[in-house]
């Protein structure tokens, strides 16, 4: 057997909480002393210990963790819950990480108020029309675009279709949605491709002329896509200055994908008319 604190190493457990589990009844010590009180404890207890702080990082109160451990959780369910925490503590450094550049990019946008940087220079061009593969959909987040790519662009893989150019994004929503955002997802293909190309579940891309744009004003994003709040600031300042207004709904071409060694680059496209 152990001293406590001794068993405080093994385990990396302070003392103090060692003594409050004992108190509270959730770990007592394998054996205490009778004439100078000294608490003793026993490599056996180590998976007791083991579950109580699992269940503790799981969000579990001393009480509920007395609990799940009184009503003999095995360990398979221990293992469920632990994976379970696992994925949603993943998912809350991810949603993290987005927020943390998020506020970058403001910070990016209060530093350049004002100001178009080289790489931020808007240009006006007309937009000729093109066949497509497009599929509209109803998406529950903005990181979903991507996966709508990544099964678009091995539908077309598995038809023998070569993709014509860089894909794009079409936002119809009226206005700004975090959420159940109303995008199409289109792909530009050869102008033999008229049949629809079947997606998983009864979805599929249908085969369309999309409309050109008379005069679209475009600009080139470099960076990160959580970054594009800049980009739109900017295109949105010289529309205003510029005498134009916007005539439809924004389009966004991934001109290169993530992981490319030339880095992100989107052109955001609005169409617009004077006036």
């Amino acid at each position: 057997m152990f001293k406590i604190g001794e068993f405080s190493k093994i385990c990396r457990v302070p003392v103090s909480a060692l003594r409050y589990y004992a108190d509270i009844g959730l770990l007592p010590p394998s054996h205490v002393d009778s004439s100078t009180g000294y608490r003793y404890y026993s490599a056996d207890q180590l998976p007791r210990l083991n579950r109580i702080l699992a269940l503790r990082d799981l969000g579990l109160s001393l009480d509920q963790i007395k609990q799940a451990l009184d009503d003999h959780l095995t360990l398979d369910e221990m293992r469920g819950m632990l994976r379970m925490r696992q994925a949603e503590i993943a998912r809350q450094v991810e949603d993290d990480q987005a927020r943390l550049n998020r506020v970058a990019a403001r910070l990016i946008q209060i530093e350049q108020e004002g100001k178009l940087m080289p790489e931020q220079e808007v240009i006006l061009k007309s937009i000729e029309p093109q066949t497509v593969l497009a599929i509209r959909e109803v998406i529950a987040q903005p990181e979903y675009v991507g996966t709508l790519l990544g099964e678009s662009y091995a539908a077309l893989g598995a038809h023998g279709i070569t993709p014509a150019g860089p894909p794009l994004t079409i936002y119809h929503d009226q206005e700004f949605k975090p959420n159940d955002m109303d995008i199409e997802v289109v792909l530009p293909v050869g102008s033999q491709v008229t049949d629809a190309v079947s997606l998983d579940g009864g979805r599929q891309l249908t085969a369309y002329t999309l409309a050109g744009i008379n005069t679209a004003a475009c600009i080139l994003h470099k960076g990160d896509y959580d970054r594009l709040e800049v980009s739109y600031n900017a295109i949105a300042r010289w529309i205003e200055r510029s005498g134009y207004r916007v005539a439809g709904p924004p389009r966004e071409i991934y001109l290169t994908a993530p992981g490319d060694p030339a880095g992100i680059l989107t052109e955001i496209q609005y169409p617009v008319i004077k006036g």
